[in-house]
């Protein structure tokens, strides 16, 4: 039963970061990803990449592991950063190690996507996790704005969907997520297969 209530806990946590980050520290985290990035975090938005369907996708994919994907999509190049900059402390950094590591990690990626990275980290249950979520919670720079408990509540809201219709439209979306990749794959190679020749 602990492992639940924290698990909702570390996802709620997340839900927070990226409802704290503004639309245009969205649209910035957005617009600075690669090609497989942006191809990634299309596979789980309805219609266009934009700031709107982004927060749709997560707001629907709370439960499902589509928050997390998303998450762990925007903020991968933070992670990356900060993996590096931990050196051999990335896999269990002190609260002092991260706090050196995190003022240029903000500065390049911003505090919004350096929150919703520590959040992914929580809610994939880092060995820091405890210590991350002591700088969400309470770090004078890194932490999240408060919220009213009447919408922390709504994070433990799961699914309103019946069983077979969750599954249905989980089906559904493989197969949009399959056919898209598919569609992609099809465009490389026509795109490879179109450049001259040297």
């Amino acid at each position: 039963m602990n492992h639940v209530k924290n698990r909702m806990q570390a996802l709620g946590l997340l839900d927070r970061s990226i409802k704290a980050a503004t639309d245009e520290e969205l649209a910035a985290a957005i617009e600075v990803l690669d090609d497989d990035h942006r191809e990634g975090l299309e596979s789980f938005v309805e219609g266009e990449l934009a700031v709107d369907s982004v927060r749709a996708a997560v707001k629907t994919g709370r439960i499902d592991g589509t928050m997390e994907a998303i998450a762990a999509i925007i903020s991968d190049g933070a992670l990356a950063a900060c993996i590096e900059q931990l050196g051999d402390n990335a896999d269990n950094p002190s609260t002092d190690q991260l706090k050196e590591v995190l003022p240029p990690i903000v500065e390049k990626h911003g505090i919004a996507v350096a929150r919703i990275m520590l959040a992914a980290t929580v809610a994939g249950e880092a060995p820091a996790s405890a210590i991350i979520r002591d700088l969400l919670k309470n770090d004078d720079v890194m932490a999240l704005p408060k919220v009213e408990e009447s919408e922390a509540a709504t994070v433990l809201d799961t699914s309103k969907r019946p069983a077979d219709e969750q599954d249905k439209l989980r089906a559904a979306r493989k197969a949009a997520k399959a056919a898209k990749q598919e569609a992609n794959r099809a465009r490389k190679a026509q795109s490879a297969s179109a450049k001259p020749r040297k």
